[in-house]
């Protein structure tokens, strides 16, 4: 609970845990009442300021030793939340190991050119379905091409800078290789090397444009805002006109190592929202402070901050993890078997494996849970209570 009248007034302290969410319930209320949000964005914000709140509901840990009771209030899980994705993407992780296949894997980065920014910020499912399409199919086509081989992907959609601008690039991990188009043996790919870049960068702009021409066509592109002026067809002409002669930018890392280290390459990407509570350096009344890049950092009003936040919530019941190839859910039972068998056949599973950067965390997947302690001795002999009717939050209202 806050001290003063006027929760804005107290500064928050840097090292305090669920600062964003803080800064949250200090300033949303007001920003939801003078600012004009879409529906997404105010669930998820709403749900943001309910989390661990007593308007959630919750319980008592009461400690058998010192008899201390410390509420503990449930969560939101909104994918949307900062304080909600640590058990999500251990959870999600420990479902994906059986899908892990021994072999090195790369990672490439897709990424829109700004000109297509103000685009995807007045049409983000069809803008973000399409970045998501035109990766894939550049993958697997240049995969089936030149190593007549189907890769298995795992794609993860960003969208912000470290500033929280609006920024859109696709996240893939990528096998190795594949399995043979006959689904009989696994065909590698040249030590360290995937695909020239320049190739899968021209590919990738290819599709992505012709599917967006054809929707400006169709008229089933909305436009407003910083993208008002693209629906006259002289602007948008020379819009499309610049982006087939820019360069459109794929970056491919090294290739890495085994399950493991796949797995804890995945953690950091698959569940991240846009910031952390380890990036807030400072909060008060009037500001917030950053970190971006090394010592850098980036300092605006609070209602700033909840802007660009908003700017990073998703469509209702838009996808931002999805697998193709051998990953795909239709080929899990099939395909994704045989490139096993096939990889088992080469001894790839008895391969060392490759090093992995040393800015990858560990395999959360590995770590145990944090075991529960008492706030007041350290004790971890604690047990569940219902919450007393005085400590329980209103009902929420229905949606």
């Amino acid at each position: 609970m806050l001290a003063h009248a006027d929760p804005a007034s107290r500064p928050v302290p840097a090292e305090r845990r669920a600062v964003v969410a803080e800064i949250l319930r200090r300033h949303g209320p007001a920003y939801l009442r003078d600012h004009d949000v879409t529906p997404a964005q105010a669930k998820a914000l709403r749900a943001a300021l309910a989390c661990r709140t007593a308007a959630l509901g919750g319980h008592l840990e009461v400690c058998q030793d010192c008899g201390g009771a410390t509420p503990a209030y449930n969560s939101c899980r909104d994918r949307h939340c900062p304080t909600c994705q640590g058990s999500q993407a251990t959870a999600w992780l420990a479902g994906r190991i059986e899908r892990v296949l021994p072999t090195p894997y790369f990672h490439v980065v897709f990424t829109l050119p700004a000109p297509l920014r103000a685009i995807a910020l007045a049409n983000p499912r069809f803008v973000y379905d399409l970045l998501f399409e035109a990766a894939s199919a550049t993958l697997l086509e240049l995969a089936a091409t030149r190593l007549k081989a189907r890769l298995g992907v795992t794609a993860v959609l960003h969208t912000w800078t470290r500033e929280l601008g609006l920024h859109p690039h696709l996240h893939c991990v990528v096998t190795g290789g594949g399995l043979s188009l006959d689904d009989q043996t696994w065909v590698p790919c040249p030590d360290a090397f995937l695909f020239p870049v320049k190739v899968v960068g021209a590919l990738f702009r290819g599709k992505f444009m012709a599917a967006l021409v054809a929707a400006y066509k169709a008229g089933d592109l909305h436009f407003a805002g910083t993208s008002a002026a693209l629906a006259h067809p002289t602007a948008f002409a020379a819009t499309r006109a610049a982006l087939y002669k820019a360069d459109w930018v794929v970056f491919a890392k090294r290739p890495f190592g085994g399950p493991k280290q796949v797995l804890a390459y995945l953690s950091r990407y698959t569940h991240r929202v846009a910031i952390s509570d380890a990036r807030i350096r400072a909060a008060d009344a009037d500001r917030v402070v950053i970190k971006t890049r090394g010592d850098r950092s980036a300092t605006m009003a609070p209602h700033e901050f909840i802007r660009r936040l908003l700017l990073h919530v998703l469509p209702r019941q838009f996808r931002k993890i999805r697998h193709y190839g051998l990953l795909a859910p239709a080929n899990v039972n099939t395909r994704l078997v045989a490139a096993r068998a096939s990889l088992d056949a080469l001894g790839a599973s008895r391969r060392p494996e490759s090093p992995i950067a040393s800015d990858v965390p560990p395999d959360p997947v590995a770590l145990p849970l944090p075991t529960p302690r008492c706030p007041l001795c350290g004790s971890e002999r604690l047990c569940r209570e219902p919450l007393p009717a005085s400590a329980r939050g209103p009902p929420r209202p229905s949606p």
